[in-house]
């Protein structure tokens, strides 16, 4: 069997896969990107993409129904689930032929085929034709991850989905029951409520969003009753019956059930590494990821890894970041990304977007810090539009007025969120970020009230 030898082998076409082969072309490495599934990873197939199709879809849908206030009186509204799922493939689609095409003209080799790392350089693949061995001195490891899934009973009855099955539900849900309230509960909590379904969603934490502030966790469960989803924190399930006429029937809490035509886990992700090592080819892994050091790389010589498959930031922008940066370590160049501020979106609406510390975690690293919190309620774009009340509270270190960090909900939150990214990393203050001059009316001229003295 023939061996083909290139520069660097990237296992995984998923944000930090690709990126990271799309870096090393650029610099001249001959590069070979190895996908199992389709070019793109979870996030344009499975994950971001797919589920902001949705949103998008299930945001106009509540439009419609709220444009009388605005004049606009609809007919009746109607959803097409099948057309839904036509229009989210269609965006995947056309996204995923953008990065073949982009792999293409950079002269990567993208090879369909489930990789083995077999040490020493070596990396065989099986594809549909056969086997073929592929070796280079350096090896980027960027399997993603997969929906996990608890033990509780019942939860293999049919019916009872992870996010991947609920994405490509192409029929109607009269009540669907979501276990678990992160990012992905709550999304799809919203997409499932403007359909017009009955959502229960349970959550074992005593919050929803349980990774973010208190303070957007209560808002979200306000806004998410207001729009008829019951909500149950610090609850667990105990287990999934079938009911009468498919049904499924969720026992929760001390003696709670709730009837639904579908299930939903989502109580986060988990490192895929299934048969990605031959026996004496695996790294270090602790509870499952792949442990690496700040510049991403495996206790295994010339052997690197990036994004879900080594836990933390399970975002697809972190992936890309840490890809990135990854290869220019392996070429001796200094980063391109400056990754110590990752900011984190939920695509719900009003939208929510956060960055750098919160005022407790400032006071428990020993800074000395305060917050300034203003109201979207006097912002024109979002008395004009109608949108729900939101805020924007700025985190800065007391004297210096140095920003920290920044907790948004509110419209666009996941577009302006870059503006705070930017000052972070940029170290600026909050009058140095004050000076731009933002447009009126806007929802981002909001920051240049948040940031002004009070």
């Amino acid at each position: 069997m023939d061996t083909k030898t290139f520069d660097l082998i990237v296992i995984g076409a998923g944000p930090g896969g690709y990126e990271a082969a799309f870096e090393a072309a650029d610099l001249g490495m001959k590069t070979a990107l190895v996908e199992k599934d389709a070019p793109g990873g979870t996030c344009l197939n499975r994950g971001c993409i797919p589920t902001k199709s949705f949103l998008h879809a299930a945001g106009l849908c509540r439009e419609m129904r709220e444009a009388a206030a605005f004049g606009i009186v609809p007919g009746e509204i109607k959803v097409d689930y099948a057309r839904m799922q036509e229009r989210k493939n269609e965006a995947v689609l056309q996204l995923r032929k953008g990065i073949e095409g982009t792999a293409a003209r950079k002269k990567i080799a993208l090879i369909r085929g489930t990789a083995a790392l077999q040490g020493g350089g070596t990396v065989s693949v099986r594809t549909g034709e056969g086997e073929e061995t592929l070796r280079a001195d350096r090896i980027l490891l960027a399997t993603g991850s997969v929906p996990a899934v608890p033990p509780i009973p019942g939860v293999d009855l049919p019916g009872v989905l992870t996010s991947d099955g609920l994405l490509d539900n192409d029929k109607p849900i009269g009540r669907l029951v979501i276990i678990g309230g992160g990012v992905i509960g709550v999304e799809f909590a919203e997409v499932y409520a403007a359909l017009g379904a009955a959502v229960t969603v349970i959550e074992a934490m005593p919050q929803l969003l349980p990774s973010l502030d208190r303070e957007i966790a209560q808002s979200m469960k306000m806004l998410l009753k207001k729009r008829g989803v019951s909500v149950c924190t610090g609850t667990q399930v105990n287990r999934i019956l079938p009911g009468e006429g498919g049904k499924l029937i969720c026992e929760y809490g001390e003696a709670e059930t709730a009837e639904a035509d579908a299930v939903l886990v989502s109580v986060g992700r988990r490192p895929y590494t299934e048969g990605l090592f031959a026996p004496g080819a695996q790294p270090k892994t602790e509870r499952g990821r792949i442990t690496v050091n700040e510049y991403g790389e495996t206790s295994l010589p010339g052997v690197w890894a990036v994004g879900d498959v080594t836990g933390g930031a399970m975002l697809a922008h972190a992936a890309s970041a840490a890809g990135r940066n990854a290869v220019r370590r392996m070429a001796g160049l200094p980063p391109c990304a400056d990754t110590r501020f990752i900011p984190s979106c939920v695509y719900t609406d009003p939208e929510i977007a956060c960055a750098g510390m919160g005022e407790e975690e400032a006071k428990t690293a020993g800074i000395e810090a305060d917050s300034r919190k203003i109201p979207m309620t006097a912002n024109g774009k979002t008395v004009l539009t109608g949108a729900e009340r939101g805020f924007i509270r700025v985190v800065f270190e007391k004297g210096s007025r140095r920003i920290l960090g920044v907790r948004m909900m509110c419209e666009r939150a996941s577009d302006m969120i870059g503006e705070f990214t930017m000052a972070l990393s940029m170290g600026l203050t909050m009058d140095e970020m004050a000076r731009a001059v933002r447009p009126h009316p806007t929802f981002c001229e909001a920051i240049t009230e948040a940031l002004r003295l009070p």
